[in-house]
C-alpha cells in the first residue's frame, strides 16, 4: 500500500523526530489494513528525520490488546511517545462500539499516567474498502497522521516541561475569528 500523501508529506516537513523514541503498537487483526497503517507511521517517523533504530514495533493480537501494550510501553523510560495502531469494523452486533470506546477511553488513561503521547491510530470503519482507503488508499493514511501527532505532541510537551513558550496562533483559546 501506498503511504503517499503530499499534504501528510508537507506536514512532516514542520515536524522533527530527531532524537525521538516511539514505539509502534500494531493489532494483528485485520492485518493487511494494519500493516498499511505501520507502514505510513514508520515512514512518517524516517520523513520527519526520525532514525529506524530509534521505532520499537510491537504487535498485538487485536485492537483490544493496544491498551495494555501501549500502557507497558510508555512506562519505560526509553520511550517517548507511542503511536496505537489498528482496525475495528462494524459487524452485525454492536460488539465494535465496545471495543471502540474501551480502547479511546484507554488509551487516554495511559497518557494520562505516563504523561507520554499516545497516538489514536485506529480504523473505526464500517466497510473493509473505507479502512483500504485509509490505510494507504485514496484517503491517504492515518498511520501517518497518528505518528505526525505524536511526534508533534511530544515535541509540544517536552517544551512545556523545558519552560519554553509554545507558539500560538490566532485560533487560540478565546481569540476572535
Amino acid at each position: 500500500m501506498k503511504s503517499n500523501n503530499t499534504e501528510q508529506t508537507n506536514q512532516a516537513n514542520a515536524i522533527s523526530a530527531r532524537g525521538l523514541r516511539i514505539a509502534i503498537v500494531e493489532s494483528q487483526y485485520h492485518h493487511e489494513i494494519c500493516t498499511g497503517l505501520s507502514t505510513g507511521a514508520v515512514d512518517a517517523f524516517m520523513n520527519a528525520g526520525g532514525d529506524s533504530q530509534d521505532i520499537l514495533h510491537v504487535h498485538a493480537p487485536g485492537s483490544y490488546e493496544l491498551v495494555s501494550i501501549s500502557l507497558a510501553l510508555a512506562e519505560r523510560s526509553d520511550i517517548d511517545a507511542v503511536v496505537a495502531l489498528g482496525c475495528v469494523l462494524t459487524g452485525e452486533t454492536s460488539h465494535d462500539r465496545y471495543i471502540c470506546d474501551a480502547v479511546a477511553h484507554g488509551l487516554v488513561n495511559v497518557t494520562i499516567r505516563t504523561g507520554k503521547p499516545v497516538a489514536f491510530g485506529v480504523l473505526t470503519c464500517i466497510t473493509i474498502e473505507q479502512a483500504r482507503a485509509r490505510a494507504g488508499g485514496s484517503k491517504g493514511n492515518k498511520g501517518i497522521e497518528a505518528m505526525h501527532a505524536a511526534i508533534a505532541a511530544t515535541r509540544t510537551i517536552r517544551e512545556i516541561r523545558d519552560g519554553g513558550v509554545v507558539a500560538r496562533s490566532s485560533v487560540a483559546i478565546g481569540a476572535s475569528r
